[in-house]
């Protein structure tokens, strides 16, 4: 692992007074409820769309569907009752969440300012420690800019190549700003691919290309440490509140299903297409890679799900059954380390109906016949953005064992040649 000391100056100013200023939950609850009609649906998506106490940590998507709500302690009564009177039945999965984040903050507080896996990072300790890479190894890692955001900063990643002619990879996460783990778990994979002795993990490493971005939406995860826990979308501006989903506002099959119209909800799909700077850059730094991208991956929390095309729609791509033995693979690789179990299947079919993701664009419209979506630890849970900083290594242990898997089965199925 890196040892990388950051500077007394950064932990003082990134982990003291931002934590102070953050949004708190005291006596919020999580209440998980199914809609069982399309009428109970539509009450949802209506409570969702004009009450500002309650957040959905889960879409709301189909009949059948549990979604959980976090609800303000002033607003639980009328809730409750409103579910009543129309035939939903709540169940109570977790009381003052605040105490859920009270601890993951004081975790932060006690770290001892050296760059390992475990704790979380912010930012700026990622992105300092993605060019200390530059430095050491500079015949390997190249820093790349792949984007710019609505608040002006870099999405900043790296290329990692052992020898020209690879084929190339591509690694993206932290596009929903919440998810911690994504960001943590494939900076340390990154870390492995540079460092690990082990033969399996060497040889994939250097067989290939990779392209990785640790953070595809960065003024949401600053945001995130700086004033609410559970932000997830970006920060542009609209007319009454901030951001969209930055993956539904991918141009492919854009707001097709599965996404909101309303500005408010976690699952806006912007404007328009590529209405959002982060996903318009970004998408023009993987077009720049045409021919040389033969492999994207995508990586979400939580549920452990993996997954491929496509999410607007039912229909199996051409090669749906190669995705199916790939990822069956890559889901076999991971569960040996530890006996962790992942769905796999089609986004469609898997999660629920969802289109404009970041997977979906570069396999309809690159090229990209190996693209597919993790969603990490764990398999449930009240509320999984707040993954223990304990888990951070165990999960980037099993997926890394599940990308060389996943590598693997595709270059038995001639995906490389």
């Amino acid at each position: 692992m890196s040892r990388f000391v950051l500077s007394a100056l950064t932990i003082v100013l990134i982990i003291g007074p931002c934590w102070a200023e953050l949004i708190r939950y005291d006596n919020y609850n999580i209440y998980q409820v199914k809609p069982e009609t399309s009428e109970q649906l539509t009450l949802l998506e209506h409570l969702e769309s004009t009450s500002d106490s309650l957040r959905f940590l889960t879409p709301i998507t189909t009949v059948g569907r549990s979604v959980n709500i976090l609800v303000a302690p002033h607003k639980q009564p009328e809730f409750l009752d409103v579910l009543k009177d129309n035939g939903v039945i709540p169940s109570l999965i977790e009381k003052d969440f605040q105490r859920t984040l009270d601890a993951e903050q004081n975790s932060l507080k006690s770290r001892s300012g050296i760059y390992d896996w475990n704790s979380y990072h912010t930012l700026e300790e990622n992105y300092e420690w993605l060019r200390t890479l530059v430095e050491q190894y500079p015949d390997k890692v190249e820093l790349i800019v792949a984007g710019s955001t609505y608040e002006g900063r870099e999405i900043l990643g790296v290329k990692v190549s052992f020898k020209p002619g690879n084929k190339g990879v591509f690694l993206e996460t932290g596009i929903h700003a919440r998810e911690w783990i994504g960001p943590a778990a494939i900076t340390f994979i990154l870390n492995q691919l540079l460092t690990s002795e082990d033969p399996t993990v060497r040889a994939t490493a250097e067989k290939f290309d990779w392209y990785i971005i640790p953070h595809a939406n960065p003024d949401g995860y600053v945001y995130t440490h700086t004033k609410d826990r559970l932000w997830r979308k970006t920060r542009s501006k609209s007319l009454l509140c901030y951001g969209a989903d930055a993956n539904r506002n991918w141009d492919f099959y854009w707001k097709y299903v599965g996404a909101s119209s309303s500005g408010c909800s976690d699952t806006y799909a912007g404007s328009s297409a590529f209405s959002e700077i982060e996903t318009k850059s970004l998408s023009e730094y993987i077009k720049s890679l045409d021919g040389k991208i033969h492999t994207y991956i995508s990586f979400h929390s939580f549920s452990q799900y993996l997954m491929f095309p496509y999410g607007h729609t039912k229909e199996h791509t051409e090669n749906h059954a190669d995705l199916q033995q790939i990822g069956d693979a890559a889901a076999a690789a991971l569960a040996k380390r530890y006996g962790t179990k992942y769905t796999v299947g089609s986004i469609y079919e898997v999660v629920y109906p969802a289109s404009g993701a970041s997977v979906d664009w570069v396999y309809g419209t690159r090229g990209v016949k190996l693209a597919f979506a993790y969603e990490l630890r764990p398999a449930s849970s009240s509320n999984g953005f707040v993954l223990p900083a304990n888990q951070i290594i165990p999960t980037g242990l099993e997926t890394l064992d599940s990308l060389v898997g996943l590598l693997g089965e595709a270059e038995k199925l001639n995906y490389f040649n």
